[in-house]
Order: C-alpha cells, then sequence, then structure tokens
C-alpha cells in the first residue's frame, strides 16, 4: 500500500482526493492537513510514503514547506497547482527544489483529475528523493563543437523523452550544451501551460535557446522546443528540412504527448540523423519508439539507473533492445556531443 498525506487547506479538495485515491486499491490515505504545520506533526507521525502538497495555503505556502521539508525529512511530493500562468510557475519552482511530480488542481475536470492525481501518486512512490543532485545553472566549461572533420554537421537532430523527475534532469542535459548543438525536441509528460513555464526556466539555463513548440516550427540548430501539455509532437520533414507537427489525437499509454509519438516519427523522418535520448520517467512510454530508431540507424542513449528518480522508461527501452548505450545524468552531454559527430551527414 501507498500510504498518502493530503495537504490542501481546501475541505473540498481534500475530501475529492481522499475520495479517488482510497478508491485504489494499492493507495490509502493517512491523514489530511490544511496547512504546513499540521502537515509537520502528521509527517513524523505518520511517516506517509507520499505527500500531496498545495502551493497556495494560508500560514506558510507550498514552496517555504518544501524546502523546509527536503532539508529535513525529504520524502516524494505531487504538488498540486491551479492551471494559470503564476501557478505553472510556482510549480515548475517546486520542482527545481525536488518535487517529482505535478498535478493541475481543476476541480471541473472531476474524474479525469483524479485519474491523473493517481497516477501520479504511484509514480511517485517509486522516485528516489534527497540524492538528486543540485540543478544545473550554466556550463562550468565550454562543450567541444558539434561538427565533424570535414566540418559539417554528422546528426542533424536530437529527440528527448522524459518524465518523473525529467524536468531537474533536462536542466543537466541542456544546461552544458553548446549553441552550435542541432535543433532539440522534447516530449515531458505535464499538463498544458506547465510545459510553457518549464521551457521559460530552461531558457535561462545555459546557451541553447528552449520554447514551447508551435505547430509547424522549423527545427534549427541552438533550438530546443518542448511538446505543448495535451498536445503530440512529431517531427516531419527530411534531414536538413525538419519541422514540427502538434496534433490533438488521442492519449498514447496514457499520456498525450507522448514519447512513442515523437520517438517513432523521428524513426521515419530522420533515421541516422537523429540521437535519440531516454530520461528518468516512471512507465514504458517511448520504449517501441526508441527501439524503431536504433533500428532506423539512430544513436540512442538511456540515462542509468543510479542517477534516474525513477528508472522505468530508461529500462523498458534497454529492455525492449533499442539502446545503445546507458550513460548517467551528468555524462549525457557529452556523450550526446560525441553521438552527434560520429558519423558524416546522410547526403539526402
Amino acid at each position: 500500500m501507498i500510504r498518502v498525506l493530503i495537504v490542501d487547506d481546501s475541505p473540498v479538495v481534500r475530501a475529492l482526493f481522499r475520495e479517488g485515491l482510497d478508491s485504489d486499491p494499492d493507495i490509502e490515505v493517512v491523514g489530511e492537513a490544511p496547512d504546513p504545520y499540521q502537515a509537520r506533526d502528521l509527517i513524523v507521525e505518520l511517516k506517509p510514503d507520499v505527500l500531496t502538497l498545495d502551493i497556495e495555503m494560508p500560514r506558510m505556502d507550498g514552496l517555504t514547506f518544501l524546502r523546509k521539508l527536503m532539508k529535513h525529512f525529504p520524502l516524494p511530493v505531487v504538488v498540486c497547482s491551479t492551471l494559470t500562468s503564476e501557478g505553472s510557475q510556482k510549480a515548475i519552482e517546486a520542482l527545481s527544489l525536488q518535487a517529482v511530480e505535478v498535478v493541475s488542481k481543476n476541480q471541473a475536470a472531476g474524474r479525469s483529475m483524479v485519474a491523473e492525481l493517481v497516477r501520479k501518486v504511484k509514480a511517485a512512490s517509486a522516485a528516489r528523493v534527497g540524492r538528486r543532485p543540485a540543478p544545473a545553472v550554466a556550463p562550468r566549461q565550454p562543450a567541444p563543437a558539434v561538427v565533424t572533420a570535414a566540418g559539417r554537421r554528422a546528426r542533424g537532430l536530437i529527440a528527448i523523452g522524459s518524465s518523473t523527475g525529467g524536468p531537474e534532469a533536462l536542466s543537466r542535459v541542456l544546461g552544458p550544451l553548446p549553441a552550435a548543438t542541432p535543433g532539440i525536441v522534447i516530449v515531458q509528460h505535464m499538463p498544458p501551460m506547465f510545459t510553457a513555464s518549464l521551457a521559460e526556466r530552461l531558457d535561462r539555463l545555459g546557451q541553447l535557446e528552449v520554447r514551447e513548440a508551435r505547430d509547424g516550427d522549423v527545427i534549427t540548430d541552438g533550438v530546443a522546443l518542448v511538446a505543448p501539455g495535451d498536445r503530440h509532437l512529431l517531427v516531419q520533414g527530411r534531414p536538413g528540412h525538419y519541422r514540427v507537427e502538434l496534433r490533438d489525437g488521442p492519449k498514447v499509454g496514457l499520456h498525450r504527448p507522448a514519447v512513442e509519438v515523437l520517438f517513432s516519427s523521428v524513426a521515419r523522418a530522420a533515421g541516422a540523423d537523429a540521437v535519440g535520448i531516454m530520461l528518468t520517467g516512471m512507465g514504458g512510454d517511448g520504449a517501441r519508439g526508441m527501439l524503431g530508431m536504433h533500428q532506423a540507424g539512430a544513436w540512442t542513449i538511456a540515462q542509468d539507473e543510479a542517477s534516474c528518480v525513477v528508472y522505468g522508461m530508461p529500462r523498458e527501452a534497454v529492455a525492449a533492445g533499442g539502446v545503445d548505450e546507458v550513460v548517467s545524468l551528468d555524462d549525457i552531454p557529452r556523450h550526446l556531443v560525441q553521438a552527434v559527430a560520429r558519423r558524416p551527414q546522410p547526403t539526402a
């Protein structure tokens, strides 16, 4: 059983969360708290496995409480935030403080919101917290140029998939990369609006431009495009002429955007012109797509178990046979640069 403590100042939300979480046979709500002070005492008394935490609360806000919690009593936290610009920015800040998942608090969504909360709580229960490295802020030294001996880039597209623990993993991968890095497309499991705030935060870390993708965007060197929450991102075109296509469509493996959709499109459009990276996350989204990339000639990298918050998606990609190398998080930027420069650019 996953023992959960709900922290939220709204009695209505607490009741909704309790009913939804208790309906799952693998989850037990062991307590509720209307503010961080009561939550502190209940954490010591009940020793929950996972905490759901509202960001906007009286007496002490959720971010302040999260900082104190991770310093003195680290445990997996699912942040619950309003679906507003300010709320999404605070949620991304919470993820940088070692919260592992975020859920949009939208009571109008009813059952779908509760179902998402159940999934996120289960993912958080498998997360390792308290031993994660500090967030990346800027590259400590310039990375090598991403060019071949002939002066041409060997591979022209990088595709990254991530989920639980992904925002901080992305910061450590993107932060050290040089401005000459080939275009990057990213799927991070996250609700709508939160992905825009994530892209803004990642944009401040290093030399790359990072922003939320728009339908029809041309994929260019030095730019990383993050799939919007609730839209699938596909790569169309051919080597040297890639563009983004955003689709609504059904969820794939409970996800939209889905890493599976991205990686499968990259296998078709780019083949050996691509590098694929699978970062920390719960479940198996993208494993088949990464195998497709590998079979099409792309070079594929998976984050290793020791550096993952949740070793789910990388493990499934390895098990499927689609991974060329398994690398620790802080070594991925160097291996990525090497992979990009490894082969001559296809003459297409």
